[in-house]
């Protein structure tokens, strides 16, 4: 592994998640606040998925062509904006609705903007991504999975200390971890212009034409026959029925917690807080050992059923306690299969190929994000607090069998 890369990428990916996870428990609260009911709360939440399922692909394959230092930058940009525009959205929709006479209407204008601001940062949002191509560029195959879970740990890092900084801040208004998850966006601009060097440089990308490898095309087509490759196909597959499960989880998690356990905030954001310890711990730690010792295929299957009996426990879970028991099998296989999952899809295509394949899994979880919160929240709303963890449940029943 190459330490004087993988350093300065892990915290680029930690600041990154920082910032989001400062907003990701607020975001319902923040949105009710103008009138916002639980189905539209869902959509706002997949309204960054839908964007980002358009975007991620674009972003990978760009990366492919032009390297990932600035396709980076560019993503990390339209973070920074769409996190000013999340902060000013009062402002700014109750400034159109008197602009039009329609301040009966303002509370709608800022939803609109709340929209505007999640699509933005969605389309953009292709960090990961590029932070995971990145980390192929300069690893072999053998440190592979340990490498990407070091990522999964700078990933959960943030959610241990955002979470819980965001509730803290949310006490002066949900405005305000806004505005600090735009402050450390910028930050991360500074970082990656400074500290991180281009790792698929033009020498490279030369010696991979030179290799008889094909230059990477920009098109819908060339995505396309990515899904045709043996390898990848059945891992896409997986992918994306694990993260229809997983994203169920993690989308409505904030409902959840509000309807079924009458928890605030402040306690949601902890809660989060303590995913994210165990998930440091499993994909800092753990992955790096176990996937040295069992091979991806039995380590993917195993996941699977870890995660489908966990969502069951989580849907029937009758208290805080309970539930904090659950999250530790649920954050074990969710880390397992996150990190094990992209790392044999990048070891499944030529090294010019990884951006745009990673951009195809980034692009099916997120639709996941898309699908999940809506039907989430429509379960939730019209079933019951449990018909959550029953669907991703059952859900996961079939990727076990897929994985067998």
């Amino acid at each position: 592994m190459d330490r004087k890369h993988l350093l300065p990428i892990f915290i680029v990916v930690f600041v990154d998640l920082l910032g989001f996870s400062f907003i990701l428990p607020l975001l319902p609260y923040y949105a009710n606040e103008f009138g916002a009911s639980p189905a539209v709360v869902g959509l706002l939440v997949a309204s960054y998925a839908a964007a980002q399922f358009i975007g991620a692909p674009i972003l990978g394959r760009m990366s492919d062509l032009y390297g990932r230092r600035p396709i980076l930058l560019l993503s990390v940009f339209g973070t920074f904006v769409g996190f000013v525009m999340l902060a000013l959205a009062p402002i700014i929709g109750r400034t159109i609705a008197n602009a039009f006479g329609a301040v009966a209407l303002a509370n709608l204008f800022v939803i609109g903007i709340l929209f505007a601001s999640r699509l933005l940062d969605g389309f953009t949002g292709g960090n990961l991504t590029i932070a995971q191509a990145y980390i192929s560029d300069v690893t072999d195959e053998k440190n592979r999975a340990k490498s990407f879970g070091l990522i999964g740990a700078a990933f959960g890092l943030g959610f241990i200390i955002g979470p819980a900084l965001g509730g803290v801040l949310s006490n002066w208004g949900y405005e305000v971890p806004a505005y600090a998850a735009a402050a450390l966006s910028l930050i991360n601009l500074a970082l990656i212009y400074f500290l991180l060097p281009e790792s698929w440089t033009a020498e490279k990308r030369a010696a991979a034409e030179a290799a008889g490898h094909k230059r990477p095309k920009m098109s819908l087509n060339a995505m396309w026959q990515a899904l045709q490759k043996p390898r990848v196909g059945p891992l896409l597959h997986i992918r994306f029925f694990f993260g229809l499960a997983f994203a169920m989880f993690q989308t409505i998690f904030a409902l959840y917690a509000q309807f079924r356990l009458n928890l605030n905030a402040q306690t949601t954001a902890y809660v989060l807080t303590y995913v994210g310890v165990l998930a440091v711990i499993v994909q800092g730690f753990g992955v790096g050992w176990i996937s040295a010792r069992v091979p991806d295929k039995q380590l993917i299957f195993g996941a699977t059923v870890l995660m489908a009996v966990s969502l069951l426990g989580w849907a029937f879970a009758p208290n805080l306690i309970t539930l904090l028991i659950v999250m530790i099998p649920l954050a074990a296989a969710g880390g397992v299969l996150n990190t094990v999952l992209n790392s044999a899809l990048s070891k499944a295509v030529y090294p010019e190929e990884i951006g745009g394949t990673l951009g195809i899994s980034s692009a099916l979880e997120s639709l996941t994000r898309v699908i999940s919160p809506i039907v989430g929240g429509l379960l939730l709303q019209d079933i019951g607090t449990w018909a959550p963890g029953v669907f991703g449940a059952l859900v996961m029943a079939w990727v076990v069998s897929f994985a067998w």
